[in-house]
């Protein structure tokens, strides 16, 4: 395991150099397909309005490299027999995300061309989030790799056999929430890029803690993706990720907090996400509550998710970035010390 972390960090920083030099050309390629971000009429003004127009889809710019290499690394481990086929899991999770992130965006897209509904319902997503976390959970779980079916108490690191079926269920909630959250930190430049790229970069230390030595790759393979990516959308976005980007990256992480039993870390490593998704479900929740009960709306935050509330309040759009980073990588330190002690 001591030459695995430095072939992961290498082909980290690999992918990265990789995913600069064919950026420009891709970057180029989806203006003049003009697959275009759209924004919803509640959030123009001035300051968005920027912004229409711009490249989505980015996401495949992580997405296509971090398949691509982790594969070409794994290909012989994967035919062998063996702990080597666990890396399947979360390409499964990242490739099924990716997919329905992609259609919902090129609906999207044709919306805003006339030519469709507004993309795939959000019952229907869900739904196919849902089926897909629910199989990926299944097979951790039959499978039995590594820390399936059970969790590690962070402090003590004791682990705790837990039953099958409830393993699966926790572990899709997981995987679910991971991505929604993800999706939701994704609306401003750089954002949700930097923040999912240092949770990768926690769970792929904790992961060598356990010599995953399959996930450690990853994680770091994502991490360099992710920043040849915001090579391309800090701010000014010369590009979008997209649900393509956001859904499968987050749903990814879930997987990965889940195969290193240390799931119970992912609100603390990933705590801007889980800020952003509380804040639109505390929204909602207090608009619905006080016009039933008090006849008033009263809403606990100016706009959400929350990085919005912070937008009207006079932040500057890499005035959040910066200090979300910065709390995104605080967490992170927390969560890796927590599995450390």
């Amino acid at each position: 395991m001591d030459g695995q972390l430095p072939l992961a960090l290498s082909v980290g920083g690999a992918t990265f150099l990789l995913g600069v030099i064919w950026g420009g050309p891709f970057v180029e390629i989806l203006h003049r397909l003009r697959l275009g971000k759209q924004i919803r009429a509640e959030l123009m003004d001035s300051h968005h309005a920027r912004k229409i127009g711009t490249p989505t889809m980015g996401g495949i710019m992580i997405i296509l490299p971090t398949i691509a290499i982790t594969l070409a690394l794994n290909i012989s481990r994967i035919v062998e027999e063996g702990a080597g086929r666990s890396i399947l899991v979360p390409l499964f999770v990242l490739v099924g995300f990716a997919f329905l992130g992609l259609i919902d965006d090129w609906e999207g897209i044709q919306t805003s061309r006339g030519n469709v509904g507004e993309g795939l319902s959000g019952t229907m997503k869900f739904a196919c989030q849902i089926l897909l976390a629910l199989t990926a959970s299944t097979i951790i779980s039959h499978f039995q790799f590594s820390y399936a079916n059970s969790l590690i108490l962070p402090l003590v690191q004791i682990r705790i056999p837990m039953h099958p079926v409830l393993f699966v269920g926790v572990s899709t909630f997981v995987i679910v929430a991971s991505s929604n959250a993800t999706n939701l930190t994704d609306g401003l430049d750089g954002l949700a890029g930097i923040i999912t790229a240092t949770a990768f970069g926690a769970y792929g230390v904790i992961a060598v803690l356990h010599e995953q030595i399959f996930l450690v790759e990853l994680c770091f393979i994502v991490v360099g993706a992710c920043f040849a990516f915001l090579w391309y959308n800090a701010h000014p976005a010369q590009l979008f990720m997209g649900d393509t980007g956001s859904l499968a990256l987050g749903a990814t992480l879930g997987a990965a907090a889940v195969m290193t039993g240390h799931w119970l870390l992912l609100p603390i490593i990933a705590i801007v996400p889980v800020m952003e998704i509380l804040s639109v479900i505390l929204q909602v929740a207090s608009a619905k509550l006080s016009r039933r009960f008090y006849g008033v709306d009263i809403r606990p935050f100016r706009r959400t998710p929350i990085h919005h509330h912070f937008e009207l309040g006079g932040w500057s759009e890499t005035q959040i970035v910066q200090r979300f980073w910065l709390i995104g990588i605080l967490s992170a330190f927390v969560g890796v010390a927590l599995a450390l002690l």
